[in-house]
C-alpha cells in the first residue's frame, strides 16, 4: 500500500473539523465511493487527469488523513516521487493547505451572541484553492497556443482541467471555468488540425501510388 499519510494533534472542536473537511471535499470535487471494497472519497475522472482518493478520520482530537492516486495499471500511488508528478504535486500542496486551515486558532465565542442565547458565530479560515483556479486559466491559454501540436496541447490542455476542477469552489471561480473551456476548446481544435493533416497525407500517399 503506498499513501501520503498524515496524523495531526489537533484538539479542535469535532463540528469544526467536519465543516473544513466536508467543505474542502465539496470545493475539490469528492464525492464518497469506493476502492477496491474501501470506503473512500474520489474526485477526478478517468481520462482527463487521473483518480484522485483520500480517508480522513477524527478521534479523541487525533485527525487521521491517507490519500492517493490511482496508478497506470490500477494500484496506488503516493504523492511523492517523480512518475505521475503532474499530477501528484498540485493534490499535495492542496492537501498542505488543508493541513494548515485544519491547525488555525479559532476565535473565543462571541459572549454577547452567548448572553442572548443565540449559537455563537466563529468565523473560521477555509481552503480556497484560487491558485489552483489563477493555474486553469494560465495552463487554458498555453493549450490553445499549442494547438499545433497535438501531445503538447492535450497535456497542457489536461492539466488546464485539472486545476480547474480544484478551483471550481474557490473566491476565483470564474478564471477556473475560462480555463476549463478554453482547454476544450483547445483539444477540440488540435484534433480538427490532426485529423485535416491526417487526411492530406494519406491523401497525398493515395496521389503517389
Amino acid at each position: 500500500m503506498a499513501r501520503y499519510i498524515q496524523d495531526l494533534t489537533l484538539n479542535q472542536p469535532e463540528d469544526f473539523v467536519t465543516f473544513i473537511m466536508n467543505d474542502y471535499l465539496l470545493k475539490n470535487g469528492f464525492t464518497m465511493s469506493d476502492w477496491k471494497g474501501e470506503p473512500a472519497y474520489r474526485a477526478g475522472d478517468a481520462m482527463m487527469e487521473g483518480y484522485k482518493y483520500l480517508k480522513w478520520s477524527y478521534i479523541n482530537g487525533r485527525f487521521h488523513l491517507e490519500a492517493w492516486l490511482k496508478g497506470t495499471f490500477g494500484g496506488e500511488w503516493a504523492l511523492d516521487g517523480f512518475v505521475g508528478t503532474l499530477q501528484k504535486k498540485p493534490y499535495k500542496n492542496n492537501l498542505l493547505q488543508l493541513m494548515a486551515v485544519l491547525q488555525q486558532s479559532l476565535p473565543p465565542k462571541d459572549g454577547m451572541r452567548a448572553q442572548t442565547g443565540m449559537p455563537p458565530v466563529i468565523p473560521v479560515q477555509t481552503v480556497d484553492n484560487s491558485k489552483e483556479a489563477t493555474q486553469a486559466l494560465i495552463f487554458g491559454i498555453l493549450a490553445l497556443v499549442m494547438c499545433w501540436s497535438p501531445i503538447f496541447c492535450i497535456l497542457i490542455a489536461c492539466l488546464a482541467f485539472s486545476r480547474a476542477r480544484m478551483g471550481a469552489g474557490s473566491s476565483k471561480a470564474g478564471l477556473a471555468l475560462a480555463g476549463k473551456v478554453l482547454s476544450i476548446v483547445a483539444m477540440v481544435i488540435t484534433l480538427v488540425l490532426f485529423t485535416l493533416s491526417l487526411m492530406g497525407q494519406i491523401s497525398l500517399l493515395s496521389a503517389l501510388y
